[in-house]
């Protein structure tokens, strides 16, 4: 099953795009009201062995999905955006992200 399929899970009223585009699928989160374009991607791993996540700025996606072993994270990308532009970062880890911004949302995967 891909990471697609499991995140879709989550969601309900699921869209997918009709032409290739920065989202891989949009919907509500279960147990929500708003409707967001989530960016679904496999993290990969670097040379020391840590996954990592790409970001394009100029995204047409609300939200980026991360999958972790227990959980899904998801982060605002216009959050996430502004901050790595006013903080000059090129390489930011989950953890400063956690705790520096404001809107990020945990969904553990058993409950889903």
């Amino acid at each position: 099953m891909s990471i697609l399929d499991r995140f879709s899970k989550c969601l309900t009223s699921i869209e997918y795009p009709k032409t290739k585009t920065s989202w891989n699928i949009a919907g509500i989160i279960k147990g929500q009201n708003a409707f967001y374009k989530f960016d679904v991607r496999n993290m990969f791993k670097l040379p020391n062995n840590t996954f990592a996540q790409k970001n394009n700025i100029n995204t047409k996606a609300d939200k980026m999905v991360l999958e972790m072993k227990d959980q899904w994270i998801i982060l605002d990308l216009e959050e996430l955006n502004k901050y790595i532009i006013t903080n000059k970062k090129k390489i930011v880890h989950l953890e400063e992200l956690l705790s520096n911004l404001q809107w990020n949302i945990i969904l553990l995967k058993y409950e889903t």
